[in-house]
Formats: structure tokens, C-alpha cells, sequence
């Protein structure tokens, strides 16, 4: 893999897939998902930016390669991508919110447990804190079995396959021929490894024992036809979240919320939880839900 990158003294991890947008004062810091990439947050960072945010999407760490760059890291040396991000930022930005896609999801509240009162609220897309999709086989529940026994972990290997996470049935077309192009940079890994599912189970593990001390408000966003990841995530977060939570269940979307066929809701909902977050602090911010639906 590449050196790491830099904007304006912010690390947003390696080579040349991060992107920042906007240049407002409130930062997001948004995290991508396990074998993604910075593209699939692309269009929600635009809509936020465009409303005044400040958007740091950076590569984690063994990402946006191939599978042997991603096997030579693990779930820490993913959170450290993100968390290096984080600090710069919040160098920069008074009010910083964090959120991600999927397993991004979870590093966000990660994030949020060990910086606690220093992240205004979290941004949940599609959490995933186990496969149970409706795509997903219904043998998947063995998975954490098998990775015990020895050599259990290299018996397991998960491909990718249709609909990827994405009811538009065009773009999924994009995508598929991207991902087997090799194009890992904008589509991500059309292969996971047992070693890499391995590691999102131990980040699991740690984020649910630490859910009940983080007070961090949230927005908790999943798709009730998600292929990957059943709405039971999304119910358990706003279980065991110890901090207030809201939480919205979409319509017409797969697991890829934010570039499927709803990804505007994410933008608008975002936005109107960004804003109500000034609003209970009793805070003057600039009116960013009115604001983006101008430019929209």
C-alpha cells in the first residue's frame, strides 16, 4: 500500500481514495465499510457539504487494495486509521460528528467510547454487528463456531454477490463490473477472508460490551430490506446505546443505503439530526436541513 495522505495536516490514510469536501465549521467525519472504499459515502459527504459541513472521508488502513494488503492489517489497525483522522480534525473543528457505513458504523461508536464528550453525535448507517440479511446463507450463524477450532479461519471465505447491498439496478450493474475488474478503489473486494471476518467479529465483541457507557447521541439508520444486515442491528444499537437515539427504518433500499435509491433521506435526515443537535444545546448554527434542500 501507499504512504499515508495528508489534508491540511489531517491524515486520511493511504493512498489516494480519501476525499475531504466542504468548508464549513461543523467537520463529519465519516468511515467507510469492511472490503469498501471512500466512494460509497461519496454522495452522502456531497449533500452535507453542500449544506455547510465539513466532510473528512478517509481510507482505512489495508483498504482499497487487494485481499493480501487487507489480511496483513486487523480491526485495530482500522480503528487507528480512523482515529488518526479523528484527531486531526478535531485539531481543526470545535464540533465534530462521526459516522459510517456498516462496519464503519461500528468503528464510529468505538470512536465515540473512547473519546467520550469529544463527538457531537453519530451518524449509524446500515450497523452491522452480524451478517443475517436476507441474502446472507442461513448457515452464517456457524461462522463464529468454525473461527474457533483450529484452522477454523482459513476453512471460511465469503464472496461478495447479488444485489451487493444495492436495489438500483443500475448502479449494482456498475458496480458488479467494477468489483470483478479489480477496481477494488471505487467498488471495494468482490472476496473477504475468514482472517478478516475473524477480525469485525473481535471488533464486535469489544463495541457491544462498551455500548451502555457511550452517552453519544445517535441517528441510527437501516433498511428494512436489507440483504446484509437484518433491522435486528439497528433494534439492538437502540437497546444498548447508553445515550439518546433516534432511529429511522427506510423503504426501497438494500444494505448501501448511502448510494441506493434513498440516499437523499440520508442526506435530509442527517442534516435535520445535525441541526437538532444545535437546536437542544441552545446553540445558533446555520440552518442546514433548509439549506441543502435549496441545493438539492
Amino acid at each position: 500500500m501507499n504512504a499515508a495522505v495528508e489534508f491540511d495536516g489531517i491524515d486520511m490514510g493511504e493512498g489516494q481514495a480519501g476525499f475531504v469536501l466542504g468548508t464549513g465549521d461543523v467537520a463529519v467525519l465519516l468511515i467507510h465499510g469492511l472490503t469498501g472504499t471512500p466512494t460509497e459515502l461519496r454522495r452522502v459527504a456531497m449533500g452535507l457539504a453542500k449544506a455547510g459541513c465539513t466532510v473528512y472521508v478517509p481510507t482505512l488502513a489495508g483498504h482499497c487494495g487487494n485481499n493480501a494488503d487487507l489480511q496483513a492489517t486487523g480491526w485495530r489497525d482500522w480503528y487507528e486509521s480512523a482515529r488518526n483522522t479523528f484527531v486531526g480534525v478535531r485539531r481543526k473543528h470545535a464540533r465534530v460528528f462521526v459516522g459510517g457505513l456498516s462496519m464503519g458504523a461500528v468503528l464510529s461508536m468505538y470512536l465515540a467510547a473512547e473519546h467520550p464528550g469529544q463527538i457531537e453525535g453519530l451518524l449509524l448507517y446500515s450497523t452491522t454487528l452480524r451478517y443475517d440479511g436476507w441474502s446472507i446463507n442461513k448457515l452464517a450463524f456457524l461462522t463464529p463456531l468454525l473461527m474457533k477450532i483450529p484452522f477454523g479461519v482459513h476453512l471460511c471465505s465469503f464472496d461478495e454477490k447479488p444485489p451487493y447491498g444495492i436495489k438500483n439496478e443500475r448502479l449494482r450493474a456498475i458496480v458488479e463490473r467494477q468489483m470483478k475488474a479489480g477496481e477494488s478503489s471505487q467498488a471495494g473486494l468482490l472476496t473477504m477472508e475468514g482472517v478478516t471476518v475473524r477480525e469485525l467479529h473481535r471488533l464486535n465483541a469489544v463495541v457491544k460490551r462498551r455500548m451502555p457507557s457511550i452517552t453519544t447521541p445517535a441517528l441510527v439508520l437501516h433498511s428494512l430490506e436489507d440483504d446484509i444486515t437484518s433491522r435486528w442491528n439497528a433494534d439492538y444499537v437502540e437497546r444498548k446505546l447508553g445515550g439518546p437515539v433516534v432511529k429511522v427504518l427506510l423503504n426501497d433500499c438494500y444494505h448501501m443505503i448511502t448510494v441506493d435509491l434513498q440516499y437523499h433521506r440520508v442526506i435530509e435526515l442527517s442534516l435535520d439530526f445535525i441541526q437538532h443537535r444545535f437546536m437542544q444545546q441552545g446553540t445558533a448554527a446555520q440552518p442546514l436541513g433548509q439549506e441543502y434542500r435549496q441545493l438539492a
